[in-house]
């Protein structure tokens, strides 16, 4: 891999999010906190949007490094751009109107699902995608068919939603994501190489300008980790999670990794699957929780658990799954 990618996208990072905070501090564009997130009363005025810096970082650096044979890489920073656009009108009426919620939830859900669909569509008629599926922990694949259509929908809606959900506490979502994209190349690299072996020199075209993406995204993550971890000066709002979250799924599906998700995004699986256990069991029982709070990493801190070390525990939990897939995918 050349690490190249990732510096340049690191510096480039350093300099567009530290104007974009500038801008944002002085435009008072502030996050307002929930009311029954107390321990989080102290962050409220906190400049956000702060996703706005490494998602044109991103898309800058992409688009001047990307080679030939980048229909995939491409699309890829199209449709993380799309996702990053929805962010940005969830984000801005939150702060026009100085108000937590933005969109309606209906607006989101539709929005989201109509990226969805058109990626969905894509990926069923790319020869170079289909509906083959790499196994994780083994060098076996199988093709589900038209059963790729629905399934890229409900990775794409996940993940998006996974992301921002897990984005609930200083660096908490930006370290987890470096951490995935991180794995994410080496996986990919060890995936090109077997691609040149069997000589499927096109697709391992394809794949490279993939891991480019993967070690640029890596880069700006780190970037934005300067104002984003704890204490944060910045937060990535919908605008950064939503669009980290379809940068996830894009290079996940187009690599055929997409069985990968919920074992490298374990965390996402986590936050996702606590709301919904959360919600769920509170209607039911009128009024009864399974968790002090939910997403599962607020339970943690309800539980006198730091941020920093939430934080550590999440990217580590994620690190020690990477590192057991990549060991199985270069045995």
């Amino acid at each position: 891999m050349n690490l190249i990618y990732f510096t340049i996208a690191f510096l480039v990072s350093l300099v567009v999010c530290g104007i974009t905070y500038a801008i944002l501090k002085k435009t008072k564009a502030k996050q307002e906190i929930l009311e029954y997130v107390t321990e989080h009363s102290s962050k409220s005025g906190t400049p956000t949007m702060g996703g706005i810096g490494f998602l044109l970082a991103f898309v800058l650096c992409s688009v001047f490094s990307i080679k030939n044979n980048a229909e995939l890489a491409i699309f890829s920073i199209v449709v993380t751009c799309g996702f990053g656009i929805i962010g940005f009108l969830d984000d801005f009426i939150k702060i026009k109107f100085k108000r937590n919620l933005g969109l309606r939830a209906y607006q989101k859900i539709l929005a989201q699902l109509l990226i969805s669909v058109i990626v969905a569509i894509y990926v069923i008629k790319n020869p170079l995608i289909g509906g083959e599926l790499k196994i994780p922990f083994t060098n076996n694949s199988i093709n589900i068919l038209g059963w790729i259509f629905p399934l890229v929908i409900f990775i794409f809606l996940s993940c998006v939603n996974g992301v921002n959900l897990t984005d609930g506490l200083d660096g908490l979502a930006s370290s987890v994501t470096l951490v995935y994209l991180i794995f994410f190349c080496l996986l990919t690299y060890i995936e090109i190489q077997k691609l040149n072996y069997n000589g499927y020199s096109v697709m391992a075209r394809e794949y490279e300008n993939l891991l480019i993406l993967g070690l640029i995204g890596a880069g700006v993550l780190t970037a934005f980790l300067v104002y984003n971890a704890f204490p944060a000066k910045m937060f990535m709002g919908d605008v950064g999670s939503l669009a980290l979250g379809s940068l996830v799924a894009c290079l996940s599906i187009f690599t055929r990794m997409s069985l990968y998700i919920p074992i490298l995004g374990i965390v996402y699986v986590i936050s996702c699957v606590s709301v919904i256990l959360q919600v769920g069991f509170f209607k039911v029982t009128k009024g009864k929780r399974i968790f002090l709070m939910a997403p599962y990493h607020h339970h943690l801190q309800e539980k006198g658990l730091s941020e920093p070390r939430i934080c550590m525990i999440y990217t580590a939990v994620t690190a020690v799954l990477g590192g057991v897939l990549v060991a199985m995918s270069a045995a």
